[in-house]
């Protein structure tokens, strides 16, 4: 008859409590409690009585209990639209490096730019207490709804709408979409193609409106059919993109978001044996490593992501502080902190071919 070995895990050691720390202090609960919150009178011989026995224990306070006690958790939540995009990366990493200066951790949801998601996400950070939410824009941007979320959590709008008594950060886009187009307008180009993201979110809506600005500042009638703007990204892009430049009478520049729509587009020009900048030219929304490192190097409108972030999380703070001090959030204007945009030049970019080229 065989026999049989039962094999157990060992037990994981008990968490150390306030008790067991006011314990080996030789101290009452409470000037425990206070010691380690400093939150009351205590003597200087027990406040390094609680601190060694802290030490010596490696107690950890209890961040649940914490969080019922002060009412907050420590802990900010921000949602973007596609987590995928680089842009977005270097704009979280701000946010964190600042917060965490003020000792809160972040945590981080992806809305895949979807209404529904944004809300069933918000409504989860705030059953988990986060003291306060930066959102990114997202597919639906009402500022009656961010009005609603802040009656009882600080919030921050990032490069999206926002109420008269809200706060955000914007960046220029209507600009950066108007000197894109005047550049190229410079160069002689009249027939230029805009691809940006959907004419529902602000950055979209705005590029939009800079390009028509500057074609309409010059004289130059706006062809409905060279704006285009979608949710979806690069499979969007290059069969527009492909479609633009098969046509008779096609666009000879592109003014296009970075990332998965310049990828789209820039398929699109290869398959279709156009050339940048000598068939084509080609200005992208948003810089990094795909259009500085294309050859040829792709002219760029760029802005500070990591001033982005930091703006972002410098208004979320004091917003926060505004509502655990119990201030009147609506009695205050909203604070709003646009950044400009800038060109940055490089080799995408020449003078129209010739008719019949």
């Amino acid at each position: 008859m065989s026999s049989r070995t039962r094999t157990t895990s060992p037990a994981s050691p008990a968490r150390v409590t306030i008790r067991d720390v006011a314990r080996a202090a030789g101290v009452s609960l409470g000037t425990a409690s206070r010691a380690l919150n400093r939150s009351g009178p205590v003597s200087d011989a027990a406040l390094q009585a609680v601190e060694r026995a802290a030490k010596a224990l490696a107690y950890a306070p209890d961040p649940i209990a914490q969080s019922l006690r002060t009412g907050t958790s420590g802990v900010v939540g921000l949602l973007v639209s596609d987590l995928a995009n680089p842009l977005y990366a270097r704009i979280i990493t701000a946010v964190e490096i600042r917060l965490q200066r003020e000792g809160y951790a972040m945590v981080v949801g992806n809305t895949h730019n979807s209404k529904a998601q944004e809300e069933l996400m918000v409504d989860l950070f705030r059953r988990r207490r986060v003291d306060g939410l930066i959102l990114g824009p997202c597919e639906a941007e009402r500022s009656e709804y961010l009005d609603q979320v802040s009656r009882d959590l600080a919030v921050v709008a990032m490069d999206r709408d926002f109420g008269e008594h809200g706060s955000g950060v914007h960046v220029d886009h209507f600009r950066g979409a108007y000197e894109a187009c005047r550049y190229l307008l410079d160069l002689g180009h009249t027939r230029i193609a805009l691809m940006t993201s959907d004419a529902a979110l602000r950055p979209g809506r705005e590029r939009i409106h800079g390009y028509r600005a500057a074609l309409q500042e010059r004289g130059v009638a706006v062809d409905q059919a060279l704006v285009r703007s979608s949710r979806s990204a690069m499979d969007f892009s290059f069969s527009d993109a492909l479609a633009l430049l098969s046509a008779k009478d096609r666009p000879t520049a592109f003014i296009c978001l970075g990332t998965r729509i310049l990828s789209g587009v820039l398929q699109a020009t290869r398959q279709s044996g156009h050339r940048v900048p000598l068939d084509v030219s080609l200005i992208c929304v948003g810089d990094g490593d795909l259009p500085q490192l294309y050859s040829p190097a792709i002219t760029a409108v760029s802005w500070d992501l990591e001033a982005v972030g930091t703006a972002a999380a410098e208004i979320l703070l004091r917003a926060i502080g505004d509502h655990e001090a119990g201030a009147d959030t609506k009695a205050a204007a909203g604070q709003e902190v646009r950044l400009a945009t800038q060109m940055v030049l490089r080799e995408s970019c020449a003078p129209p071919p010739a008719a019949g080229a």
